[in-house]
């Protein structure tokens, strides 16, 4: 479950530091969705030169329809048969532990739909290559409230004999709003940078919010396998402006963090998440 982001640290100092600092602090429960709401995760592979979607072949287009279908009656059983015994995945989820998570999702979230879209594809070796972009959609009911859910992945998938064996996700966001009046937020943010980068992370609230208060947090976590779905309660602060604002480093190691922003005003809650990738600087060539 993501974290304070003043928990998000290198070896000896926190990477990022609040650029306007807290009035004071809010308690609020709230929930975090992670990537196995697409079956994807993260990645540090660059995309394939690859075909157009109306060329791809018959068999590729019916089964990611048919991943839809099964994903979308929550049939786990179904879904695993579209994935081989060897799957493998670089956030380190396997066959097994895809289904646990599946499970867990899907009694929490149970209403959830999927809509997939090849982007590409490419013949290598043994199979195919495909770029999708997944959609997710539901609800979920919180004793009187209703959380919806809105997320969509970009993800590398390799095919063979119809089943997947490797999975990578290129892009990652997510959002989750409850209440009659939830803000409009737009978060800015990279979807990369190198080790050791500074970079900024603004999530500003778009509507005037008049005489309202607003209250918000920014959280972050490793992107880890076990760390897909669990509650948490955070500390709101009571921003003294219309959004949050941070500076951050990344940390010296290649690896990926979920970074959420969490933003409260009377009668609604918006919750957004973006996946950050922080990868190794590239090395100049040896003249």
């Amino acid at each position: 479950m993501p974290k304070p982001l003043h928990s998000f640290t290198t070896a000896t100092q926190p990477i990022l530091r609040p650029i306007q600092a807290p009035q004071k602090h809010w308690q609020a429960f709230l929930m975090a969705v992670g990537v196995a709401i697409t079956l994807g995760s993260a990645s540090y592979a660059s995309p394939v030169s690859a075909e157009p979607p109306e060329t791809a072949p018959a068999a590729l287009k019916e089964t990611l329809t048919a991943i839809d279908k099964a994903a979308s009656s929550h049939n786990i059983q179904s879904v695993l048969a579209f994935y081989g015994p060897t799957f493998t995945h670089s956030d380190g989820l396997t066959r097994q532990t895809l289904e646990q998570a599946l499970a867990q999702l899907w009694k929490r979230y149970p209403n959830l739909t999927y809509r997939t879209e090849l982007k590409s594809w490419k013949s290598q070796g043994k199979g195919i290559t495909a770029e999708t972009v997944t959609y997710v959609t539901g609800a979920q009911k919180v004793g009187e409230r209703e959380l919806k859910i809105d997320s969509t992945l970009q993800a590398q998938q390799q095919f063979e004999n119809q089943k997947i064996v490797r999975q990578d996700v290129l892009a990652e966001r997510s959002q989750i709003t409850s209440g009659t009046n939830p803000p409009t937020v737009k978060l800015n943010l990279p979807a990369q940078v190198n080790a050791g980068q500074q970079f900024s992370f603004d999530a500003v609230v778009q509507e005037p919010l008049g005489n309202d208060l607003l209250l918000g947090t920014a959280l972050e976590e490793p992107v880890k396998a076990d760390g897909l779905i669990n509650p948490t309660t955070v500390d709101l602060e009571l921003l003294s402006a219309g959004g949050i604002f941070k500076v951050g480093r990344a940390p010296l190691t290649a690896n990926s963090h979920w970074i959420s922003a969490v933003l409260v005003r009377q009668n609604g809650m918006t919750m957004v998440t973006q996946r950050l990738r922080i990868v190794n600087r590239a090395k100049k060539p040896t003249p």
